[in-house]
């Protein structure tokens, strides 16, 4: 698992409680990477202190802040499993939905994404409506734009096989929250099967998104990465 993080001290040590005690209770073998991507709070020393009596929980850290897209693309290009999942740290979507999208790898999916407006999703604490309506119009130009047929690739819980987050992220090249649907349509012009899944979510607060700097760069990124063309969405980073 690879957990994003940016000055997150006061939410890692519940977090990081959470999944050691869920995840250690299963009958598959796990670890936990949190990359802290250039926090300037107590976010390393907090999960330093945790790893030391927690084998299966590793930090990697870096300086300066390179954005969200960066820390998951470091974390999902380190990882040795065989099925990589990334998840938010506040949790919004609880680790115990990992098993539904273990389920659609076990069927054949080569990626499994959480997936908040499907009809057998629950969402236990919605967003402000006004989130709520940009999010579901940002998902409607990036199926317009770029992805027909998923209805959420913004959601902070998502799972690879290995050979998948190699080919995938290896091709990413975007830094800030624009990579999820950077990530996707990578994913979908190499072939890889895709399966969207009903999750249980519950908004948190304190999200890093800020609609009004974020929103227009993420349009802009969607544009970008369409004009592109395939062949150039999948030159490996230099």
């Amino acid at each position: 698992m690879v957990v994003p993080a940016y000055n997150e001290e006061e939410r890692l040590p519940r977090t990081l409680a959470r999944l050691h005690e869920y995840y250690s209770q299963q009958g598959y073998p796990y670890d936990v990477t949190v990359v802290s991507d250039g926090s300037h709070d107590g976010t390393g020393e907090v999960v330093r202190q945790f790893a030391q009596g927690h084998d299966c929980f590793r930090l990697i850290e870096y300086q300066p802040n390179r954005g969200k897209g960066y820390a998951v693309r470091t974390g999902m290009l380190a990882a040795t499993g065989d099925l990589v999942l990334f998840c938010d740290a506040d949790l919004a979507t609880p680790q115990e939905e990992t098993e539904k999208l273990l389920a659609h790898m076990h069927e054949g999916a080569d990626v499994a994404i959480g997936s908040r407006p499907l009809a057998e999703s629950r969402l236990e604490k919605r967003q402000p409506l006004y989130r709520e309506m940009l999010g579901r119009a940002f998902n409607k130009a990036v199926q317009m734009m770029a992805i027909r047929g998923i209805d959420d690739t913004q959601c902070g819980f998502k799972m690879f096989t290995r050979k998948a987050a190699q080919d995938v992220f290896r091709r990413c090249k975007l830094d800030g929250f624009s990579f999820d649907f950077e990530a996707l349509i990578i994913a979908r012009d190499l072939g890889y099967r895709i399966d969207e899944v009903p999750i249980r979510w519950s908004h948190q607060e304190g999200s890093k998104v800020v609609l009004l700097r974020d929103g227009p760069r993420m349009l802009r990124d969607l544009f970008r990465i369409r004009v592109a063309g395939k062949r150039k969405r999948l030159e490996v980073r230099g």
